[in-house]
């Protein structure tokens, strides 16, 4: 849970800490003890959507699992930039038309 939250804040600190002066859009969260979703979009074309949720609750394999994104636009050339992501017991999994693949074996 703690690394959710880290994820998270770290998503958020990636939103404002940008040196121009975006303003908040839409900010939307819902918690529940065993789920959560949120939502930052901000004005200068970044957003940031997570939905995650406590699977085997109760059990020694209880884990938290989120999906989401967030996609950001290049002050530069424009370029929208978009990454998914799945974390879960298995680790961050993003994926990125923008991220280097492994080849495959």
């Amino acid at each position: 849970m703690k690394f959710l939250v880290l994820v998270f804040v770290a998503l958020f600190a990636m939103a404002v800490a940008r040196p121009n002066e975006a303003g908040v859009l839409r900010q939307d969260s819902v918690v529940e003890p065993d789920k959560w979703s949120s939502v930052l979009e901000t004005s200068d074309g970044t957003k940031i959507d997570q939905q995650g949720v406590l699977k085997d609750v109760g059990t020694e394999h209880e884990a938290a699992v989120v999906h989401g994104s967030y996609s950001w636009v290049d002050e530069k050339t424009g370029e929208k930039f978009t990454v998914t992501y799945v974390a879960d017991e298995n680790g961050f999994q993003p994926q990125g038309a923008h991220l280097p693949v492994a080849p495959v074996a």
